[in-house]
């Protein structure tokens, strides 16, 4: 009986000092996301301009002028668009350079150091560069062109709206492949040898064990990689206010940058929190999707 009791004792003296030890974790996580996510759920019924301290009910106006804008159908394609061609280009790239540095025998940490790099630097900062070296009138490139003698081949990457787009997946994929690479090739370095070697010696090659071994035993590293490249490029903004604007016109605006421009450039808070609604349920339906689908390839593999 005596043993009970002090079992017992134990075990709520370590269960007063767990609360004590989650306590401050858990106030400061109610603080700046708990709240703030239920203080932008009420202001999204709001008419608030983010200054004034009067906050005016209006139900579902937003949502129903969301409904109707074609500003924001525009940007939800946008939006659409770079998360499917993204998710495929970077998880393609990144996989490609992840086994090209596997098999490299000598200056492995260089190659790798230097396709993680752009990882590393700021996105604002790569964006002006990029700026500059695709800018039609005094660009890197265009000089570069101008040198060669082949002008016919410029193009205002920037300023005509069938290009601008393509580079910002461009801009994206060579910026963000590198961290989806270290993912990936620390599960090529998880793959026994000995499985390639024998199926080698059972006359399989290169694209058969790559098919039937390698991309099945990555299949866990690559559901990670593909969760995270589709919420990156759902949220994608810093690239995108730096080299285009938005522009030119709208043919670049995505939800987040939308958001932006609503919230702070035009002074309409509540518009711009129930566009951030919008937008973290987008995000979180894709991710249930995305989640159940990978999840059931890992086990039929």
């Amino acid at each position: 009986m005596a043993t009970t009791l002090q079992q017992v004792k134990k075990k709520k003296t370590w269960i007063s000092y767990t609360v004590l030890f989650l306590l401050p974790a858990f106030i400061l996580y109610t603080m700046f996301v708990i709240v703030p996510t239920f203080g932008s759920v009420y202001l999204s019924f709001t008419s608030w301009d983010g200054i004034s301290n009067e906050i005016r009910y209006i139900g579902f106006d937003n949502f129903v002028e969301m409904w109707h804008s074609d500003r924001v159908h525009n940007a939800l394609k946008n939006t659409l668009i770079l998360s499917i061609v993204l998710v495929v280009l970077e998880n393609a790239v990144a996989l490609a350079l992840a086994m090209l540095v596997d098999q490299v025998k000598w200056l492995r940490n260089l190659f790798r150091s230097v396709f993680y790099l752009p990882v590393l630097l700021s996105g604002i900062v790569l964006g002006f560069v990029w700026t500059i070296i695709l800018n039609y009138n005094f660009g890197v490139l265009t000089q570069i062109l101008d040198k060669l003698k082949l002008t016919s081949l410029k193009l205002d990457w920037l300023g005509n709206p069938n290009y601008a787009l393509i580079s910002i997946i461009i801009f994206t994929i060579w910026k963000a492949s590198g961290y989806y690479m270290i993912i990936y090739l620390a599960g090529l370095q998880g793959i026994p040898p000995e499985l390639s070697e024998a199926a080698s010696m059972d006359g399989a090659n290169r694209w058969m064990q790559f098919r039937h071994i390698t991309f099945p035993l990555l299949a866990g590293a690559f559901t990670v990689c593909m969760m995270l490249s589709m919420i990156g490029s759902l949220k994608i903004f810093d690239q995108i206010a730096v080299m285009t604007d938005g522009g030119p016109g709208f043919s670049t605006e995505t939800l987040t940058y939308i958001i932006y421009k609503v919230g702070f450039g035009e002074l309409r808070q509540g518009y711009g929190t129930a566009l951030s609604l919008v937008l973290f349920l987008l995000i979180l339906l894709l991710s249930v999707i995305q989640i159940k689908v990978l999840r059931n390839r890992e086990v039929q593999m």
